[in-house]
């Protein structure tokens, strides 16, 4: 607690002393700016924040309950995993900037696209970490159920429940941030009122002190959303993990269930998204088939210039997310690293962390990319502010999952923190880092489309915020079908890099 303490002054320190470095600029207002403008309009922020928190945690719990019931659909009927977190994926890479306004074309007006926003924020961070920990299971464990006559459901409450708690806590403080930006982002496509509303009255006037407000104010709620998550863990989660055995012989599936089960993905979702705008009864001038995007990449009048407008903005946003994404992950787990090493720095540095990610990156980006510039630098602080946290949260909770018997050996034979590190906190750690890497690809993206679509004015994100504000909606559907296939890619690559490191780190984890 006391070290908690040290931490929140300490950040408070450090922002202060930017403030002050900074003043003139109107780029940062101090903590004393900012609780002034707080208590002089308490009224106006509670009445906001009421509204954007009750639909961040309405789309906080229907995006959770959604990814429990994809992993339990998963676990029971292996064979339509890959069909489930295929279309999973497909969803989560849709990039909020360009489905916000969609979704509010379809919804209309009301809370629904702020809550539906919020839930695909958040489903899939606690969707990857809870496969992972469903599939971290000692092996004896499985055949002592199975020894006694039990089925999936046993197997699925008595031991593969209990191995993905730890797993399913990391997801949950990952999307409790994202929960608030995505009904951030729902509020910025027509909203009637809510803090995205007050965060684009005062981004217009750019009003300083109201920022950062909001900033702060939502960077409570989530730090507050983090710590109540993590001390419900706590409460209920106790133990050392046990060793985890693979079998002889695991390996991943093959290649050809592979293809089969992309090629399922891709059919399923191209019959979904006809079969939908068909019965919703949407006008195509707006809501563009399948047919129609492929029209125009391809045989349009105009389709040569609009793949080379596409591929020139794809290159500009590729040259900004690549490195941010490195950077974000290289940080991430190099943090939970060196925090499992000092860990009594941990109290002291954590809460810094949280507050670095909480900040919704919508109130700030125009801000920093101001203080940094409209170039690479900016964009890429950015997205690796984005990558950073759920890589770090994840890594640390990875970390925590080092056999205690193996680190018990370690001990008998005087063997250091770096060699217990090295040798068993580290290969415990691959899991999360995997984990966390895959489901860091989107939000890579939505780091660099959202940065790009409030500030810069340039890449992907660029230009579908300018093809949504002339009514090009060729060009934005395109855009979001190649930004999502650019981002499943992202994934699959991720993935296979995955599959080879832990076959020979992690075995466990590639079973069949």
């Amino acid at each position: 607690m006391r070290n908690a303490l040290a931490g929140l002054i300490l950040l408070l320190a450090l922002w202060q002393a930017a403030a002050l470095a900074l003043a003139g600029r109107y780029l940062i207002a101090g903590p004393v700016e900012v609780a002034q403008w707080t208590a002089a309009h308490a009224g106006l922020l509670s009445r906001a924040l009421a509204v954007t928190g009750t639909n961040a945690a309405a789309g906080f719990l229907l995006g959770n309950l959604a990814a429990v019931a994809l992993a339990g659909v998963a676990l029971l009927w292996p064979r339509l995993t890959g069909l489930v977190s295929g279309l999973a994926l497909v969803v989560f890479c849709l990039p909020l900037v360009a489905t916000g306004p969609i979704l509010r074309v379809m919804m209309g007006p009301g809370e629904g696209p702020q809550i539906a926003l919020a839930a695909l924020a958040v489903y899939y961070t606690t969707l990857i970490p809870l496969l992972a920990g469903l599939r971290a299971v000692p092996a004896a464990w499985l055949d002592l159920v199975h020894v006694y006559g039990r089925g999936r459901l046993a197997e699925l409450r008595h031991v593969r429940l209990r191995a993905a708690l730890p797993y399913l806590v990391a997801g949950l403080q990952i999307s409790a941030p994202a929960a608030f930006l995505g009904a951030l982002v729902g509020e910025f496509t027509g909203a009637e009122r809510g803090m995205g509303v007050l965060t684009i009255r005062f981004t217009r006037a750019l009003d300083v002190p109201a920022l950062w407000s909001i900033a702060a104010l939502a960077a409570a709620v989530a730090v507050a959303a983090y710590a109540l998550i993590g001390a419900a863990a706590r409460r209920f989660l106790d133990g050392s993990p046990p060793v985890l055995l693979a079998p002889p012989g695991a390996a991943p599936g093959s290649r050809r269930a592979a293809l089969v089960s992309t090629l399922a993905v891709v059919a399923t979702v191209l019959a979904a998204w006809w079969a939908g705008l068909r019965l919703a009864g949407l006008s195509p001038f707006f809501a563009k088939r399948p047919g129609d995007v492929l029209a125009a990449l391809a045989w349009a009048p105009d389709a040569a210039q609009t793949r080379q407008t596409l591929a020139g903005a794809l290159a500009q946003t590729g040259a900004h997310v690549l490195p941010g994404y490195a950077a974000g992950l290289a940080a991430g787990a190099g943090l939970a690293v060196l925090l499992a090493l000092l860990p009594a720095l941990s109290a002291l540095v954590t809460p810094l962390a949280i507050a670095l990610r909480a900040i919704p990156i919508v109130t700030t980006a125009p801000l920093i990319v101001l203080l940094v510039g409209r170039g690479a630098a900016g964009v890429v602080v950015l997205v690796a502010v984005m990558v950073f946290f759920p890589t770090f949260v994840a890594c640390q909770h990875g970390l925590r999952q080092a056999p205690g018997q193996i680190l018990d050996v370690f001990r008998t034979y005087a063997a250091g923190r770096w060699r217990q590190m090295v040798h068993v906190r580290i290969p415990a750690m691959l899991p999360a880092l995997f984990a966390s890497a895959r489901m860091s690809v989107p939000a890579a993206v939505l780091a660099v489309t959202v940065v790009e679509w409030l500030a810069t004015g340039g890449g992907i994100g660029g230009l579908m915020a300018l093809s949504a504000s002339v009514s090009d909606y060729d060009m934005l559907w395109s855009s979001v079908v190649l930004v999502t296939l650019l981002s499943w890619l992202g994934h699959a690559g991720v993935g296979a890099a995955e599959r080879r490191v832990l076959a020979r780190y992690a075995p466990e984890q590639v079973r069949p």
